[in-house]
Order: C-alpha cells, then structure tokens, then sequence
C-alpha cells in the first residue's frame, strides 16, 4: 500500500515525535543529548524559518510542537533528523542509527487542539515518573521559559504560558482522567488532531480551562 502523503502546512502548527530504534534510550548521558538538540533546533528555526512553540527530550524520544511558516516542515525535520543521528551515533561511537523510524507530524487545526498537545507534551515527564512538577523537569523548553537554565531553543513567545503563569503552572501540574489521557494519546498518533466529543463533561477531554 502507496503511503499516505504527508500533510504540510504554513498556518497551523504540528506535534512531531521521533523515538529512537527499538525503543532504546539514547546511548548518551541526557545533558550530552539535550545539547545535540539545542543546537540543531536553534539551526532549523534560522535556516527553515520554523517557530518552535515546545519541545521535551526523554529517554529515547523526543515531542516537539512547531509551525513552518514556509510550508517546509518536511525539509526542516529532515535535516534535523539526519544531522542529529549523525551526531548522536557518532559520538555515542555506535553503528546504527538513532532513530527507529522517520518522525511522525499531527496537524493541530485549533486553539482548543493545541492546548492539548501543549499540556500533553509538558506533562510527559510527569507521566513517566521522571519529574513531579513540569516546572521541574531540565530537558525541557517549559525549564528555560521558567528561568531555570538557559537554552539555545529559540523558542516563539509563550502566550499559553505568560498569559497567567500561575493559573497555567496548575493547569498543567493537574492530571488529567486516564480516559481523557489515552483518547489525546489517540489523537497524536492520528495524521489530523482529533478527539472525540466527552459523553460525560459535553466538551473534549483535558479541555482547556485554567480556572
């Protein structure tokens, strides 16, 4: 079967993940890895004009939101791919390659979509045990917008984030029902953002509500 084509946009923003091959963690210390990363998403966000809105390092996988402005998503992560593989493998003085399997995009067509791929994304750590509080967390844009670390990142402004920090700080902190989390997990593993309608609350699982 022909695979699908992939969907490029200039106006709307995608989650990208990539996980390393076989589900391995990175054969690097995470400090090692996050600055791999750094530099190259400060080189895409010159070189391809991407806006980089969030993006948390894990173990063996990495989530990032970004927009292409120029329609060029598909130039720019390949080339960030390519050259942190290349960067990784190498300095990790292995053979094989990084990465598993080419990134995968979602298109987020909404406000309302994207803030649940925001809160997903930053809560990740939180999910796997890693950190209590995604304040906390170091390989992680949230980490140097807070002012805990300086990074390269060139992240674009955070509105979500610096509209009332308080008020997002606790909405992102609070866990969402495991239902609600499988059905965004769901959501992200899909070409478009989509959720179903919640039977129970009339709106879409995690919806956005800081108050």
């Amino acid at each position: 079967m022909p695979r699908k084509p992939f969907i490029n946009s200039s106006e709307f923003p995608f989650h990208i993940t990539a996980r390393c091959i076989n589900k391995e963690w990175f054969h690097l210390p995470m400090p090692a890895v996050w600055t791999v990363m750094e530099n190259y998403l400060y080189f895409i966000h010159h070189e391809y004009k991407i806006i980089l809105h969030a993006f948390v390092l894990m173990t063996n996988h990495f989530h990032l939101i970004a927009t292409a402005p120029e329609a060029n998503i598909s130039e720019a992560m390949n080339y960030f791919m390519r050259e942190t593989s290349r960067n990784l493998t190498e300095a990790s003085g292995r053979i094989n390659q990084t990465y598993g399997s080419r990134f995968f995009r979602t298109l987020i067509e909404s406000e309302h979509y994207y803030q649940h791929a925001y809160k997903y994304v930053y809560r990740n750590p939180v999910e796997a045990g890693l950190t209590n509080k995604v304040e906390d967390y170091p390989y992680s844009t949230l980490h140097g917008l807070m002012g805990r670390s300086h990074t390269l990142i060139p992240t674009t402004y955070d509105d979500t984030l610096f509209s009332d920090l308080e008020a997002t700080l606790n909405w992102l902190n609070q866990p969402p029902q495991r239902d609600d989390l499988s059905a965004v997990q769901s959501a992200l593993r899909k070409r478009v953002f989509k959720l179903p309608r919640s039977t129970t609350y009339g709106q879409h699982p995690l919806s956005y509500e800081k108050y």
